[in-house]
Protein backbone atom coordinates (compact mmCIF):
# COMPACT_ATOMS: atom_id res chain seq x y z
CA UNK A 1 0.00 0.00 0.00
CA UNK A 2 1.23 3.81 -0.85
CA UNK A 3 -1.38 5.31 1.81
CA UNK A 4 0.15 8.09 3.84
CA UNK A 5 -1.42 10.54 6.43
CA UNK A 6 0.52 14.01 6.46
CA UNK A 7 -1.15 15.99 9.36
CA UNK A 8 -4.33 17.45 10.11
CA UNK A 9 -4.86 20.88 10.39
CA UNK A 10 -7.60 22.51 13.12
CA UNK A 11 -10.19 25.14 11.63
CA UNK A 12 -10.94 26.87 14.76
CA UNK A 13 -10.12 30.68 13.38
CA UNK A 14 -10.59 32.51 10.75
CA UNK A 15 -6.72 32.75 10.52
CA UNK A 16 -6.78 28.37 10.26
CA UNK A 17 -8.50 29.23 6.68
CA UNK A 18 -5.66 30.40 5.67
CA UNK A 19 -3.08 28.53 7.20
CA UNK A 20 -5.06 25.41 5.35
CA UNK A 21 -4.61 27.19 2.05
CA UNK A 22 -1.27 28.09 2.63
CA UNK A 23 -0.24 24.17 3.71
CA UNK A 24 -2.47 22.40 0.62
CA UNK A 25 0.04 24.71 -1.56
CA UNK A 26 3.01 23.94 0.07
CA UNK A 27 2.39 19.97 0.15
CA UNK A 28 1.37 20.31 -3.46
CA UNK A 29 4.74 22.07 -4.24
CA UNK A 30 6.38 19.12 -2.33
CA UNK A 31 4.69 16.70 -4.51
CA UNK A 32 5.46 18.12 -7.74
CA UNK A 33 2.57 20.06 -9.42
CA UNK A 34 3.69 22.85 -11.00
CA UNK A 35 2.44 26.46 -9.98
CA UNK A 36 -0.89 26.34 -11.37
CA UNK A 37 -1.78 22.89 -9.96
CA UNK A 38 -0.80 24.67 -6.78
CA UNK A 39 -3.41 27.18 -7.50
CA UNK A 40 -5.87 25.15 -8.03
CA UNK A 41 -5.29 23.23 -5.22
CA UNK A 42 -4.91 25.92 -2.47
CA UNK A 43 -8.01 27.78 -3.84
CA UNK A 44 -10.44 24.16 -3.49
CA UNK A 45 -9.05 24.06 -0.13
CA UNK A 46 -9.38 27.78 1.10
CA UNK A 47 -13.28 27.74 -0.51
CA UNK A 48 -14.23 24.10 1.49
CA UNK A 49 -12.80 25.25 4.82
CA UNK A 50 -14.25 28.81 4.64
CA UNK A 51 -17.31 26.69 4.12
CA UNK A 52 -16.59 24.28 7.07
CA UNK A 53 -15.71 27.19 9.21
CA UNK A 54 -18.38 29.73 8.40
CA UNK A 55 -21.31 27.23 7.81
CA UNK A 56 -20.53 25.15 10.50
CA UNK A 57 -18.33 26.75 13.47
CA UNK A 58 -14.95 25.29 12.66
CA UNK A 59 -14.11 21.34 11.61
CA UNK A 60 -10.74 20.22 10.48
CA UNK A 61 -8.46 19.62 7.16
CA UNK A 62 -6.61 16.16 6.72
CA UNK A 63 -4.28 15.61 4.07
CA UNK A 64 -2.83 12.46 2.61
CA UNK A 65 -1.73 10.52 0.08
CA UNK A 66 -3.66 7.35 -1.22
CA UNK A 67 -5.14 5.43 -4.03
CA UNK A 68 -3.39 3.61 -7.46
CA UNK A 69 -2.34 5.27 -9.02
CA UNK A 70 -1.51 7.77 -6.05
CA UNK A 71 -3.57 11.54 -5.47
CA UNK A 72 -2.95 14.06 -2.89
CA UNK A 73 -5.84 13.46 -0.65
CA UNK A 74 -7.69 16.13 1.31
CA UNK A 75 -10.63 15.99 3.79
CA UNK A 76 -12.70 19.04 5.19
CA UNK A 77 -15.10 17.62 8.07
CA UNK A 78 -17.10 19.69 10.38
CA UNK A 79 -20.16 18.31 12.79
CA UNK A 80 -22.51 21.22 11.72
CA UNK A 81 -25.95 21.00 10.35
CA UNK A 82 -25.22 19.16 7.22
CA UNK A 83 -26.28 20.97 3.75
CA UNK A 84 -29.55 20.88 2.35
CA UNK A 85 -30.35 20.89 -1.71
CA UNK A 86 -27.12 19.49 -2.36
CA UNK A 87 -28.00 18.23 -5.44
CA UNK A 88 -29.34 21.81 -6.52
CA UNK A 89 -26.04 23.09 -5.49
CA UNK A 90 -23.89 21.10 -7.27
CA UNK A 91 -25.90 21.03 -10.83
CA UNK A 92 -25.47 25.06 -10.55
CA UNK A 93 -29.72 25.11 -9.84
CA UNK A 94 -29.05 26.69 -6.06
CA UNK A 95 -28.71 30.41 -6.13
CA UNK A 96 -27.44 31.22 -2.43
CA UNK A 97 -27.21 35.06 -1.02
CA UNK A 98 -24.04 33.59 1.05
CA UNK A 99 -22.11 32.12 -1.96
CA UNK A 100 -21.77 28.51 -0.14
CA UNK A 101 -22.84 27.01 -3.65
CA UNK A 102 -20.64 28.73 -5.74
CA UNK A 103 -17.66 27.68 -3.41
CA UNK A 104 -18.49 23.71 -4.06
CA UNK A 105 -19.46 23.92 -7.33
CA UNK A 106 -15.94 26.10 -8.09
CA UNK A 107 -13.82 23.54 -5.96
CA UNK A 108 -15.61 20.60 -7.89
CA UNK A 109 -14.48 21.98 -11.07
CA UNK A 110 -10.80 22.61 -9.99
CA UNK A 111 -9.94 19.20 -8.89
CA UNK A 112 -10.13 15.77 -10.50
CA UNK A 113 -12.07 14.11 -7.55
CA UNK A 114 -15.10 15.44 -5.18
CA UNK A 115 -16.91 13.50 -3.20
CA UNK A 116 -19.64 15.35 -0.91
CA UNK A 117 -21.77 13.43 1.65
CA UNK A 118 -23.96 15.53 4.37
CA UNK A 119 -26.30 15.05 7.05
CA UNK A 120 -27.82 16.69 10.25
CA UNK A 121 -24.58 15.19 12.17
CA UNK A 122 -21.82 16.77 9.43
CA UNK A 123 -20.45 17.06 6.43
CA UNK A 124 -17.14 15.41 5.11
CA UNK A 125 -16.36 16.71 1.66
CA UNK A 126 -12.86 14.57 0.25
CA UNK A 127 -10.94 16.42 -2.85
CA UNK A 128 -8.37 14.39 -4.99
CA UNK A 129 -5.66 15.31 -7.54
CA UNK A 130 -3.65 13.05 -8.96
CA UNK A 131 0.41 12.75 -8.03
CA UNK A 132 1.81 13.79 -11.69
CA UNK A 133 3.35 10.35 -13.42
CA UNK A 134 6.99 11.32 -13.36
CA UNK A 135 6.48 10.96 -9.36
CA UNK A 136 6.38 7.94 -7.08
CA UNK A 137 5.90 8.97 -3.17
CA UNK A 138 7.25 6.38 -0.66
CA UNK A 139 8.25 6.50 3.10
CA UNK A 140 11.39 8.41 2.79
CA UNK A 141 9.90 11.05 0.63
CA UNK A 142 7.35 11.53 3.31
CA UNK A 143 9.76 11.88 6.10
CA UNK A 144 11.85 14.44 4.08
CA UNK A 145 8.29 15.89 3.37
CA UNK A 146 7.03 16.29 6.84
CA UNK A 147 10.58 17.78 7.82
CA UNK A 148 10.01 19.99 5.44
CA UNK A 149 6.74 20.83 6.47
CA UNK A 150 7.83 21.76 10.62
CA UNK A 151 10.80 23.59 9.36
CA UNK A 152 7.95 26.24 7.48
CA UNK A 153 6.11 28.58 9.54
CA UNK A 154 2.83 29.73 9.40
CA UNK A 155 2.40 32.44 7.39
CA UNK A 156 0.79 35.68 8.41
CA UNK A 157 -2.51 36.44 6.92
CA UNK A 158 -0.91 39.64 5.02
CA UNK A 159 2.28 37.15 3.69
CA UNK A 160 -0.87 34.64 2.45
CA UNK A 161 -2.65 37.86 0.96
CA UNK A 162 0.10 38.40 -1.08
CA UNK A 163 0.79 35.08 -2.14
CA UNK A 164 -2.48 35.61 -3.16
CA UNK A 165 -1.83 39.04 -5.53
CA UNK A 166 0.54 37.53 -6.85
CA UNK A 167 -1.13 34.02 -7.69
CA UNK A 168 -3.77 36.89 -8.84
CA UNK A 169 -1.65 38.73 -10.94
CA UNK A 170 -0.09 35.38 -12.63
CA UNK A 171 -3.67 34.13 -13.51
CA UNK A 172 -4.30 37.54 -15.00
CA UNK A 173 -1.13 37.34 -17.50
CA UNK A 174 -2.20 33.68 -17.97
CA UNK A 175 -5.66 35.51 -19.07
CA UNK A 176 -4.35 38.00 -20.67
CA UNK A 177 -1.70 35.76 -22.98
CA UNK A 178 -4.99 33.30 -24.10
CA UNK A 179 -6.84 36.18 -25.14
CA UNK A 180 -3.97 37.59 -27.36
CA UNK A 181 -3.78 34.16 -28.48
CA UNK A 182 -7.32 33.72 -29.50
CA UNK A 183 -7.63 37.24 -31.42
CA UNK A 184 -4.60 35.92 -33.12
CA UNK A 185 -6.23 32.23 -33.79
CA UNK A 186 -9.72 34.15 -34.42
CA UNK A 187 -7.92 36.05 -36.97
CA UNK A 188 -6.64 33.44 -38.17
CA UNK A 189 -9.84 31.59 -38.35
CA UNK A 190 -11.39 34.33 -40.12
CA UNK A 191 -8.84 34.57 -43.20
CA UNK A 192 -8.97 30.70 -43.62
CA UNK A 193 -12.52 30.86 -43.60
CA UNK A 194 -12.40 33.69 -46.47
CA UNK A 195 -9.70 31.14 -47.87
CA UNK A 196 -12.64 28.12 -47.65
CA UNK A 197 -15.13 30.44 -49.09
CA UNK A 198 -13.17 31.17 -52.01
CA UNK A 199 -12.20 27.44 -52.43
CA UNK A 200 -15.62 26.38 -52.64
CA UNK A 201 -16.79 29.06 -55.06
CA UNK A 202 -14.02 28.02 -56.93
CA UNK A 203 -14.78 24.65 -56.70
CA UNK A 204 -18.24 25.14 -57.57
CA UNK A 205 -16.94 26.80 -60.48
CA UNK A 206 -14.98 23.81 -61.14
CA UNK A 207 -18.14 21.37 -61.01
CA UNK A 208 -20.17 23.39 -62.62
CA UNK A 209 -17.19 23.22 -66.12
CA UNK A 210 -16.99 19.61 -65.56
CA UNK A 211 -20.62 18.92 -65.68
CA UNK A 212 -20.70 21.08 -68.66
CA UNK A 213 -17.93 19.02 -69.99
CA UNK A 214 -19.83 15.56 -68.88
CA UNK A 215 -22.79 16.77 -70.36
CA UNK A 216 -20.92 18.00 -73.92
CA UNK A 217 -18.88 14.19 -73.90
CA UNK A 218 -22.42 12.65 -73.79
CA UNK A 219 -23.76 14.54 -76.17
CA UNK A 220 -20.88 13.92 -78.33
CA UNK A 221 -20.63 10.24 -78.06
CA UNK A 222 -24.67 10.15 -78.51
CA UNK A 223 -24.99 12.24 -81.35
CA UNK A 224 -21.30 10.28 -82.75
CA UNK A 225 -22.84 7.05 -81.64
CA UNK A 226 -25.86 7.77 -83.93
CA UNK A 227 -23.86 8.53 -86.60
CA UNK A 228 -21.43 5.26 -86.81
CA UNK A 229 -24.67 2.96 -86.34
CA UNK A 230 -26.29 3.99 -89.76
CA UNK A 231 -23.38 3.52 -91.54
CA UNK A 232 -22.25 0.43 -89.41
CA UNK A 233 -25.68 -0.93 -89.95
CA UNK A 234 -25.40 -0.65 -93.29
CA UNK A 235 -22.12 -2.21 -93.84
CA UNK A 236 -23.59 -5.32 -91.34
CA UNK A 237 -26.73 -5.41 -93.74
CA UNK A 238 -24.61 -5.30 -97.24
CA UNK A 239 -22.14 -8.02 -95.91
CA UNK A 240 -24.70 -10.18 -95.24
CA UNK A 241 -26.31 -9.59 -98.30
CA UNK A 242 -23.17 -11.04 -100.07
CA UNK A 243 -22.99 -13.58 -97.95
CA UNK A 244 -26.47 -15.18 -98.51
CA UNK A 245 -25.13 -14.77 -102.49
CA UNK A 246 -28.10 -12.86 -103.77
CA UNK A 247 -26.18 -10.89 -106.59
CA UNK A 248 -24.38 -14.67 -107.40
CA UNK A 249 -21.43 -16.74 -105.87
CA UNK A 250 -18.63 -16.01 -104.26
CA UNK A 251 -15.27 -17.19 -104.34
CA UNK A 252 -13.28 -18.65 -101.08
CA UNK A 253 -11.21 -15.95 -100.88
CA UNK A 254 -14.15 -13.13 -101.19
CA UNK A 255 -16.28 -15.20 -99.15
CA UNK A 256 -13.82 -14.76 -96.50
CA UNK A 257 -12.67 -10.90 -97.18
CA UNK A 258 -16.99 -10.52 -96.71
CA UNK A 259 -16.75 -12.60 -93.52
CA UNK A 260 -13.54 -10.16 -92.06
CA UNK A 261 -15.64 -7.16 -92.87
CA UNK A 262 -18.72 -8.29 -90.89
CA UNK A 263 -16.73 -9.34 -88.12
CA UNK A 264 -15.04 -5.61 -87.95
CA UNK A 265 -18.41 -4.12 -88.67
CA UNK A 266 -19.93 -6.10 -85.56
CA UNK A 267 -17.06 -5.49 -83.15
CA UNK A 268 -16.91 -1.82 -84.04
CA UNK A 269 -20.89 -1.92 -83.67
CA UNK A 270 -20.71 -3.13 -80.06
CA UNK A 271 -18.43 -0.61 -78.99
CA UNK A 272 -20.59 2.25 -80.38
CA UNK A 273 -23.63 0.73 -78.83
CA UNK A 274 -21.38 0.19 -75.04
CA UNK A 275 -20.94 3.87 -75.93
CA UNK A 276 -23.82 5.49 -76.40
CA UNK A 277 -24.84 3.46 -73.72
CA UNK A 278 -22.66 4.81 -71.42
CA UNK A 279 -23.61 7.97 -72.40
CA UNK A 280 -26.92 7.72 -72.06
CA UNK A 281 -26.35 6.35 -67.98
CA UNK A 282 -24.13 9.24 -67.97
CA UNK A 283 -26.57 12.19 -68.86
CA UNK A 284 -29.24 10.30 -66.92
CA UNK A 285 -31.47 9.47 -70.20
CA UNK A 286 -31.69 5.28 -69.86
CA UNK A 287 -35.19 4.51 -69.08
CA UNK A 288 -36.11 1.14 -67.19
CA UNK A 289 -38.71 -1.10 -68.86
CA UNK A 290 -39.67 -3.40 -67.05
CA UNK A 291 -41.45 -6.66 -68.01
CA UNK A 292 -42.59 -10.20 -66.52
CA UNK A 293 -40.56 -13.33 -67.34
CA UNK A 294 -39.01 -16.57 -66.03
CA UNK A 295 -35.46 -17.13 -65.16
CA UNK A 296 -35.90 -19.97 -66.89
CA UNK A 297 -37.03 -18.39 -70.12
CA UNK A 298 -33.82 -16.12 -70.17
CA UNK A 299 -31.40 -18.85 -69.49
CA UNK A 300 -33.12 -20.27 -72.29
CA UNK A 301 -32.31 -17.70 -74.80
CA UNK A 302 -29.29 -17.10 -73.13
CA UNK A 303 -28.27 -20.53 -74.01
CA UNK A 304 -29.49 -20.91 -77.47
CA UNK A 305 -27.21 -17.35 -78.03
CA UNK A 306 -24.16 -19.03 -77.13
CA UNK A 307 -24.38 -21.99 -78.28
CA UNK A 308 -22.62 -21.63 -81.79
CA UNK A 309 -20.07 -19.52 -79.70
CA UNK A 310 -19.11 -22.92 -77.53
CA UNK A 311 -16.60 -24.03 -80.30
CA UNK A 312 -14.40 -26.24 -78.02
CA UNK A 313 -15.08 -29.22 -76.38
CA UNK A 314 -12.86 -27.96 -73.65
CA UNK A 315 -15.25 -25.92 -72.10
CA UNK A 316 -18.60 -26.47 -71.35
CA UNK A 317 -21.10 -24.39 -71.02
CA UNK A 318 -24.11 -25.10 -67.90
CA UNK A 319 -27.18 -23.56 -67.10
CA UNK A 320 -28.99 -24.53 -63.61
CA UNK A 321 -32.00 -25.20 -62.85
CA UNK A 322 -34.56 -22.24 -62.23
CA UNK A 323 -38.50 -24.49 -61.55
CA UNK A 324 -38.01 -23.18 -58.17
CA UNK A 325 -37.51 -19.18 -58.55
CA UNK A 326 -40.21 -16.77 -58.78
CA UNK A 327 -41.14 -14.10 -61.83
CA UNK A 328 -38.73 -11.41 -62.60
CA UNK A 329 -40.40 -8.28 -62.68
CA UNK A 330 -37.86 -5.85 -64.28
CA UNK A 331 -35.63 -4.96 -67.27
CA UNK A 332 -34.95 -8.24 -69.08
CA UNK A 333 -33.32 -6.58 -71.85
CA UNK A 334 -30.86 -4.81 -69.67
CA UNK A 335 -30.53 -7.96 -67.71
CA UNK A 336 -29.91 -10.09 -70.52
CA UNK A 337 -26.90 -7.16 -71.43
CA UNK A 338 -25.90 -7.81 -68.04
CA UNK A 339 -25.33 -11.80 -68.59
CA UNK A 340 -24.38 -11.49 -72.38
CA UNK A 341 -21.19 -9.65 -71.05
CA UNK A 342 -21.08 -11.90 -67.90
CA UNK A 343 -20.82 -14.73 -70.31
CA UNK A 344 -19.01 -13.66 -72.82
CA UNK A 345 -16.00 -12.70 -70.32
CA UNK A 346 -16.59 -16.31 -69.35
CA UNK A 347 -15.82 -17.63 -72.40
CA UNK A 348 -12.77 -15.35 -73.77
CA UNK A 349 -10.77 -16.11 -70.48
CA UNK A 350 -11.59 -19.83 -69.84
CA UNK A 351 -9.94 -22.54 -72.06
CA UNK A 352 -11.23 -25.51 -70.42
CA UNK A 353 -13.36 -26.50 -68.12
CA UNK A 354 -16.88 -24.96 -67.31
CA UNK A 355 -18.91 -22.21 -67.15
CA UNK A 356 -22.01 -21.92 -65.19
CA UNK A 357 -24.46 -19.39 -64.75
CA UNK A 358 -26.86 -20.27 -61.83
CA UNK A 359 -30.00 -17.96 -59.90
CA UNK A 360 -30.89 -18.12 -56.14
CA UNK A 361 -33.30 -16.40 -54.31
CA UNK A 362 -32.20 -14.42 -51.56
CA UNK A 363 -33.80 -14.21 -47.75
CA UNK A 364 -34.72 -10.50 -48.69
CA UNK A 365 -36.63 -10.58 -52.00
CA UNK A 366 -33.83 -10.49 -53.98
CA UNK A 367 -32.62 -12.47 -56.92
CA UNK A 368 -28.59 -13.42 -56.90
CA UNK A 369 -27.39 -14.84 -60.66
CA UNK A 370 -24.04 -16.04 -60.79
CA UNK A 371 -21.19 -16.62 -63.69
CA UNK A 372 -18.97 -19.27 -62.70
CA UNK A 373 -16.10 -20.04 -64.55
CA UNK A 374 -12.62 -21.74 -64.40
CA UNK A 375 -10.84 -19.50 -66.71
CA UNK A 376 -7.78 -17.74 -65.76
CA UNK A 377 -8.55 -15.71 -62.85
CA UNK A 378 -8.03 -12.36 -61.45
CA UNK A 379 -5.11 -11.06 -59.43
CA UNK A 380 -5.75 -9.62 -55.96
CA UNK A 381 -4.80 -6.26 -57.01
CA UNK A 382 -6.81 -6.59 -59.99
CA UNK A 383 -10.02 -6.34 -58.37
CA UNK A 384 -10.83 -3.19 -57.57
CA UNK A 385 -10.56 -1.82 -61.07
CA UNK A 386 -12.19 -4.30 -62.81
CA UNK A 387 -15.30 -1.87 -63.14
CA UNK A 388 -13.43 1.41 -64.60
CA UNK A 389 -13.97 2.46 -67.98
CA UNK A 390 -11.38 1.07 -70.43
CA UNK A 391 -9.62 -0.87 -67.49
CA UNK A 392 -8.01 -4.57 -69.36
CA UNK A 393 -6.49 -7.04 -67.15
CA UNK A 394 -2.90 -8.43 -68.52
CA UNK A 395 -2.85 -11.80 -69.10
CA UNK A 396 -1.97 -14.28 -71.01
CA UNK A 397 -5.52 -14.68 -73.48
CA UNK A 398 -5.61 -11.10 -73.44
CA UNK A 399 -3.90 -11.15 -76.64
CA UNK A 400 -6.88 -13.99 -78.38
CA UNK A 401 -9.51 -11.97 -76.95
CA UNK A 402 -9.64 -8.31 -78.23
CA UNK A 403 -12.19 -5.74 -75.95
CA UNK A 404 -12.66 -2.04 -74.62
CA UNK A 405 -12.89 -2.81 -71.38
CA UNK A 406 -16.20 -1.36 -71.09
CA UNK A 407 -18.02 -4.30 -70.74
CA UNK A 408 -17.73 -5.17 -66.95
CA UNK A 409 -17.76 -0.99 -66.15
CA UNK A 410 -21.90 -0.80 -68.58
CA UNK A 411 -22.68 -4.01 -66.42
CA UNK A 412 -22.23 -2.46 -63.18
CA UNK A 413 -24.13 0.94 -64.04
CA UNK A 414 -26.79 -1.13 -65.74
CA UNK A 415 -27.49 -3.84 -61.86
CA UNK A 416 -27.46 -0.33 -60.38
CA UNK A 417 -30.22 1.27 -62.61
CA UNK A 418 -31.95 -1.80 -61.98
CA UNK A 419 -31.72 -1.76 -58.08
CA UNK A 420 -28.70 -4.09 -57.38
CA UNK A 421 -25.12 -4.63 -58.54
CA UNK A 422 -22.00 -6.71 -59.12
CA UNK A 423 -19.63 -8.49 -56.93
CA UNK A 424 -16.83 -10.53 -57.87
CA UNK A 425 -15.22 -13.23 -56.08
CA UNK A 426 -11.81 -14.46 -58.22
CA UNK A 427 -8.51 -16.59 -57.67
CA UNK A 428 -5.78 -16.47 -59.70
CA UNK A 429 -5.45 -19.59 -61.56
CA UNK A 430 -8.45 -20.82 -60.70
CA UNK A 431 -11.46 -19.09 -62.29
CA UNK A 432 -13.74 -16.34 -61.17
CA UNK A 433 -17.32 -15.63 -59.89
CA UNK A 434 -18.99 -12.84 -61.24
CA UNK A 435 -22.63 -11.95 -59.07
CA UNK A 436 -25.42 -9.65 -60.32
CA UNK A 437 -28.11 -9.40 -57.38
CA UNK A 438 -31.26 -7.33 -58.33
CA UNK A 439 -34.95 -7.08 -56.91
CA UNK A 440 -37.02 -9.56 -57.87
CA UNK A 441 -39.56 -6.69 -58.76
CA UNK A 442 -38.42 -3.25 -59.86
CA UNK A 443 -41.60 -1.85 -60.53
CA UNK A 444 -44.79 -2.87 -57.48
CA UNK A 445 -46.99 -0.88 -59.88
CA UNK A 446 -45.86 -2.91 -63.01
CA UNK A 447 -48.57 -3.02 -65.94
CA UNK A 448 -47.83 -4.89 -68.97
CA UNK A 449 -48.44 -2.51 -71.97
CA UNK A 450 -48.08 -5.29 -75.06
CA UNK A 451 -51.27 -5.30 -75.75
CA UNK A 452 -51.98 -2.16 -75.75
CA UNK A 453 -49.71 -1.56 -78.49
CA UNK A 454 -50.55 -4.32 -80.34
CA UNK A 455 -54.39 -2.75 -80.57
CA UNK A 456 -52.68 0.41 -81.79
CA UNK A 457 -52.09 -1.66 -85.39
CA UNK A 458 -54.00 -0.71 -88.11
CA UNK A 459 -55.16 -3.28 -90.64
CA UNK A 460 -53.60 -2.42 -93.89
CA UNK A 461 -55.71 -2.18 -97.32
CA UNK A 462 -56.34 -5.35 -99.39
CA UNK A 463 -54.77 -6.53 -101.83
CA UNK A 464 -50.93 -6.48 -102.57
CA UNK A 465 -49.34 -3.37 -100.85
CA UNK A 466 -47.30 -0.79 -101.89
CA UNK A 467 -44.57 -0.25 -99.93
CA UNK A 468 -43.07 3.15 -99.22
CA UNK A 469 -39.30 3.46 -97.95
CA UNK A 470 -38.58 7.22 -96.84
CA UNK A 471 -34.73 7.09 -95.57
CA UNK A 472 -31.75 9.62 -96.72
CA UNK A 473 -29.54 6.73 -96.49
CA UNK A 474 -28.63 5.10 -99.78
CA UNK A 475 -27.28 2.25 -98.58
CA UNK A 476 -30.59 1.88 -96.19
CA UNK A 477 -32.77 1.83 -98.44
CA UNK A 478 -30.57 -0.18 -100.84
CA UNK A 479 -31.12 -3.32 -97.92
CA UNK A 480 -34.30 -2.56 -96.46
CA UNK A 481 -35.47 -3.62 -100.37
CA UNK A 482 -33.47 -6.49 -99.98
CA UNK A 483 -36.18 -7.17 -97.13
CA UNK A 484 -39.14 -6.87 -99.21
CA UNK A 485 -40.83 -9.54 -100.64
CA UNK A 486 -40.23 -9.14 -104.61
CA UNK A 487 -43.79 -9.47 -105.39
CA UNK A 488 -44.26 -6.26 -103.55
CA UNK A 489 -44.13 -2.65 -105.70
CA UNK A 490 -41.70 -0.43 -103.64
CA UNK A 491 -41.07 3.16 -104.09
CA UNK A 492 -38.65 4.93 -102.68
CA UNK A 493 -38.07 8.90 -101.07
CA UNK A 494 -34.83 10.24 -100.25
CA UNK A 495 -36.34 12.69 -97.27
CA UNK A 496 -38.98 13.95 -95.30
CA UNK A 497 -40.24 16.24 -97.82
CA UNK A 498 -39.97 14.11 -100.90
CA UNK A 499 -42.34 11.59 -98.87
CA UNK A 500 -44.69 14.13 -98.68
CA UNK A 501 -44.57 15.07 -102.03
CA UNK A 502 -45.21 11.58 -103.83
CA UNK A 503 -47.65 11.08 -100.80
CA UNK A 504 -49.64 14.00 -102.32
CA UNK A 505 -49.61 11.77 -105.74
CA UNK A 506 -49.77 8.21 -105.13
CA UNK A 507 -51.09 6.49 -101.75
CA UNK A 508 -48.69 3.11 -100.44
CA UNK A 509 -50.13 0.62 -98.28
CA UNK A 510 -47.39 0.21 -95.80
CA UNK A 511 -44.31 3.05 -95.02
CA UNK A 512 -40.73 2.48 -93.68
CA UNK A 513 -39.91 5.38 -91.94
CA UNK A 514 -36.18 6.49 -90.75
CA UNK A 515 -36.33 9.09 -87.79
CA UNK A 516 -33.05 11.00 -88.67
CA UNK A 517 -33.36 13.18 -91.91
CA UNK A 518 -31.68 16.49 -92.53
CA UNK A 519 -35.15 17.89 -93.48
CA UNK A 520 -37.53 16.91 -92.10
CA UNK A 521 -37.17 14.71 -89.32
CA UNK A 522 -39.18 11.30 -89.00
CA UNK A 523 -41.36 12.64 -86.05
CA UNK A 524 -42.61 15.30 -88.35
CA UNK A 525 -43.45 13.12 -91.50
CA UNK A 526 -45.24 11.05 -89.15
CA UNK A 527 -47.55 13.40 -87.66
CA UNK A 528 -48.01 15.08 -91.27
CA UNK A 529 -48.83 11.49 -92.25
CA UNK A 530 -51.31 10.89 -89.71
CA UNK A 531 -52.79 14.23 -89.56
CA UNK A 532 -53.77 14.18 -93.12
CA UNK A 533 -57.56 12.25 -93.94
CA UNK A 534 -55.97 10.65 -97.21
CA UNK A 535 -52.80 9.33 -95.42
CA UNK A 536 -54.22 8.59 -91.85
CA UNK A 537 -54.95 5.08 -92.63
CA UNK A 538 -51.61 4.12 -93.89
CA UNK A 539 -49.48 1.61 -91.77
CA UNK A 540 -46.50 3.34 -90.63
CA UNK A 541 -43.15 0.96 -89.74
CA UNK A 542 -40.65 3.25 -87.64
CA UNK A 543 -36.92 1.60 -89.06
CA UNK A 544 -34.18 3.54 -87.75
CA UNK A 545 -31.06 3.37 -85.93
CA UNK A 546 -31.54 5.53 -83.10
CA UNK A 547 -31.90 4.08 -79.63
CA UNK A 548 -35.54 5.37 -78.29
CA UNK A 549 -36.29 5.94 -74.79
CA UNK A 550 -39.59 4.23 -73.91
CA UNK A 551 -40.71 8.20 -74.06
CA UNK A 552 -39.82 8.18 -77.30
CA UNK A 553 -41.09 5.06 -78.43
CA UNK A 554 -44.57 5.64 -76.89
CA UNK A 555 -44.88 9.03 -78.43
CA UNK A 556 -44.24 7.25 -81.75
CA UNK A 557 -46.93 4.59 -81.17
CA UNK A 558 -49.27 6.88 -79.73
CA UNK A 559 -48.48 9.26 -82.92
CA UNK A 560 -49.72 6.05 -84.63
CA UNK A 561 -46.69 4.24 -85.54
CA UNK A 562 -47.36 -0.01 -86.06
CA UNK A 563 -44.05 -0.89 -84.41
CA UNK A 564 -40.39 0.10 -84.55
CA UNK A 565 -37.42 -2.20 -85.63
CA UNK A 566 -34.02 -1.41 -85.55
CA UNK A 567 -32.09 -1.41 -88.66
CA UNK A 568 -28.89 -3.44 -89.39
CA UNK A 569 -29.42 -7.45 -89.42
CA UNK A 570 -26.83 -9.99 -90.11
CA UNK A 571 -28.90 -12.53 -90.52
CA UNK A 572 -30.79 -11.71 -93.99
CA UNK A 573 -33.29 -14.73 -94.38
CA UNK A 574 -34.69 -14.07 -90.25
CA UNK A 575 -34.60 -10.24 -91.53
CA UNK A 576 -36.87 -11.23 -94.21
CA UNK A 577 -39.04 -13.00 -92.06
CA UNK A 578 -39.81 -10.57 -89.92
CA UNK A 579 -40.15 -8.02 -92.47
CA UNK A 580 -42.58 -9.84 -94.33
CA UNK A 581 -44.53 -10.83 -91.47
CA UNK A 582 -44.69 -7.28 -91.02
CA UNK A 583 -46.21 -6.59 -94.10
CA UNK A 584 -48.46 -9.31 -94.40
CA UNK A 585 -50.00 -8.74 -90.41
Amino acid sequence: MNDFKLLTHRLRREEDVVTARQRARQIAAALGFDLHEQTRIGTAVSEIARNAFRYAGGGQVAFEIAGSPQHFVIVVSDQGPGIPDTDLVLSGEYVSTSGMGIGLVGARRLMDGFDLRTSSAGTTVTLRKRIPAHRSIGPGDINRLMSELQRQSAPSALDELLQQNQELLHVIDEVQLRETENERLNHELGETNRGVLALNAELEDKADSLRRVSETKSRFLSHMSHEFRTPLNSIRSLAAMLASRLDGPLTSEQERQVEFIRRAADSLLDLVNDLLDLAKIEAGKVEVLPSRFSIGELFSTLRGMFRPLMTSDAVALRFGNTAHLPELITDESKLSQILRNLISNAVKFTERGEIEVTATATDDGRIAIAVRDTGIGIPAEHVKSLFQEFVQITNPLQTKAKGTGLGLSLSQQLAVLLGGGIDVASEFGHGSTFTVTIPRSIDDSFDDTEARRNARRHPHAAGQPVVMIIDDEDADRYALRALIPPAYEIIEAKGGRDALDQLARRLPDIIFLDLGMPDLSGFEVLSAIKGAPDTHDVRVIIHSSLALSESLANQLLEGGAETIIEKGFTDLERMRERVALIIAS
